[in-house]
């Protein structure tokens, strides 16, 4: 069993404060494919949970899953990443007077702004997982940060970007400190993932008041057709 919701923020959130946008099967569930990336299973070591989530990715389909640095029998790597988590212990948190809410209508704005800057996964309806908030310059968003992920107690902040052409601004930390300051509001806590390569940011986060709290892998897997019963009969 998990110890802490973060260890299992998807699951936590898709069948928590998430669960209206759950497409869930048994003990697997997976955001929209056109909101978020993520799948998740109530436990990593439960046959059951991964054959729910075969069922729910379909023949040839595929699952983004947290924590598994190996495939389970019935299943295959597609590919893995190292990623870091991080908690918010001394964030100082407020709003910021330029920053804008972003929403459906600023979409097109939004996926031109992660093709130039690559923060991660964002999709059409990302935007309304939580509040995005922007920055604009002469009319064209050049920054956003906004809240993904939102287990109890907890809200994921994601999509932190800034167009290259504006960079050494400290845009990105005000926007941080902007979304951080309404999830404080509604007395949650802010956390959030980085690359585990990526230094840079992740000495960004440390520095404004965000700790590491640990490792993990990303894993992109795909059911190999091999049966349900099957799977359930070698790991039981």
């Amino acid at each position: 069993m998990s110890s802490h919701v973060l260890d299992n923020p998807a699951w936590a959130a898709l069948t928590g404060p998430h669960a209206h946008f759950a497409e869930r099967v048994g003990r697997a569930a997976r955001y929209p494919a056109d909101m978020a990336p993520f799948h998740a299973l109530a436990e990593t070591d439960d046959p059951q949970a991964w054959a729910d989530l075969a069922a729910l990715v379909g023949p040839g389909g595929t699952a983004s899953v947290r924590g598994v640095p190996k495939a389970p029998t019935g299943w295959e790597t597609v590919r893995t990443g190292h990623g870091v988590q991080l908690v918010d212990t001394g964030l100082r948190a407020g709003p910021d007077p330029e920053a804008v809410r972003l929403g459906p209508d600023d979409v097109r704005e939004i996926l031109d702004l992660v093709d130039r800057t690559e923060p991660g996964p964002y999709l059409p309806r990302t935007v309304d997982m939580g509040t995005y908030l922007g920055i604009r310059h002469h009319g064209r968003l050049i920054a956003m940060a906004g809240e993904r992920l939102h287990p109890p107690g907890w809200t994921e902040i994601s999509a932190v970007c800034t167009d290259p052409a504006h960079r050494g601004r400290g845009l990105a930390t005000r926007l941080v400190r902007a979304v951080a300051a309404g999830i404080k509001e509604r007395g949650e806590r802010p956390f959030l993932h980085a690359r585990a390569t990526n230094a840079n940011a992740i000495r960004l986060y440390e520095s404004i008041g965000f700790t590491l709290r640990s490792r993990t892998v990303f894993s992109l897997l795909r059911p190999t057709g091999v049966p349900a019963a099957a799977v359930l009969e070698e790991t039981a």
